[in-house]
């Protein structure tokens, strides 16, 4: 699953930044196999802004489900140190830790122009050369010629974090088969797409040390409640968020907001390519995505104004789909 860390109104950021620790123990105990963390800079809807910072207090409250990102937005900052804090949280957690990287910047322009102050800054041409030098750092095996050849991303040891490249088009697919690296494709963000960009990833992947075989996730909006009916109320939620831009409006907010033509179509266009309803209609709407788009994994994005139907959400799906649940300590929505 991706947890975005999503604002509430009337709540704050910092009750969002418990709230994803709480419901990642909640998932954990449902069975999920990952919990990724996003980063979004200066937003009034979503909180995390450092998940590398957010990582570690995760994996501390969870037994065994994979923590990463999803992703970090790599243009921002030094392959390097990416590397020497992945590197981290992997001797920390062995064997738990994923490294998502994007090339948005998950911000606007503006604010992209503050993240990348100083003389140090590169344009998103040099994306593809900073993913190749991140992969070289992690494995503390840059190519012969390399600048930095002889630097070392410590702490040094055996093991790796699993390396992922996010994206929503066709050129992310090319280049993250170009590079083998697993591939995560945001369906949530470009529907239209991922079948075109999955499949190029696949007829054009050039098997890498790391990973022989191509490995392929989307991520997709699902709202899952004990009724269809449910599900789509709850979902207003999410979709007035986009248009209003001032954290998750309630329900009743988000049913009596005044909405423009184009903003309705908007949402009926995007609940109609996502996963919305009771068990059994999520359940086979999951399963039809990821034969259509021919994925290994799905990833799960859930937003909802209040704390326990998104919880609610994605147990209902770990039920539907038969996970390995385990009894693990509970959770209790934050007020």
């Amino acid at each position: 699953m991706l947890d975005q860390s999503p604002i509430r109104e009337g709540g704050t950021a910092a009750d969002a930044v418990h709230e994803t620790i709480a419901l990642a123990q909640a998932v954990d105990r449902f069975g999920y196999n990952r919990y990724w963390l996003a980063e979004h800079h200066d937003s009034t809807g979503l909180a995390c802004a450092a998940p590398e910072v957010l990582i570690p207090q995760v994996a501390a409250n969870t037994q065994r489900i994979r923590v990463g990102t999803g992703g970090v937005m790599l243009s921002h900052y030094s392959p390097l140190k990416i590397a020497e804090v992945f590197r981290m949280l992997e001797t920390l957690y062995p064997g738990r830790i994923d490294l998502g990287v994007g090339r948005a910047p998950g911000s606007s322009a503006h604010v992209a122009r503050a993240m990348a102050l100083g003389p140090g800054a590169v344009s998103i041409e040099h994306y593809p050369n900073q993913v190749a030098d991140l992969m070289g750092y992690l494995a503390n095996d840059l190519p012969e010629g390399h600048p930095f050849q002889d630097v070392r991303a410590q702490p040094i040891g055996a093991g790796h974090p699993q390396m992922w490249l996010l994206g929503s088009s066709l050129e992310s697919a090319q280049i993250a088969a170009a590079l083998g690296l697993p591939f995560s494709y945001a369906h949530f963000i470009n529907p239209e797409a991922g079948t075109r960009a999955i499949k190029l990833y696949r007829d054009r992947y050039e098997p890498s040390e790391w990973y022989p075989e191509p490995q392929v996730t989307a991520g997709v909006s699902t709202v899952c409640a004990p009724t269809t009916e449910e599900a789509i109320r709850l979902s207003w939620s999410r979709y007035c968020m986009r248009f209003r831009r001032k954290g998750v409006p309630s329900v009743e907010t988000a049913m009596a907001f005044d909405y423009k033509p184009a903003e309705l179509e908007y949402i009926v266009y995007s609940r109609e390519r996502a996963a919305i309803g009771d068990p059994a209609t999520v359940k086979a709407r999951l399963e039809s995505l990821a034969n259509e788009l021919d994925v290994d994994e799905l990833v799960l994005l859930t937003i909802t104004y209040d704390f326990a139907d998104r919880v609610r959400s994605y147990e209902l799906v770990a039920d539907a789909f038969g996970l390995d649940a385990v009894p693990v300590p509970g959770v209790t929505a934050i007020s």
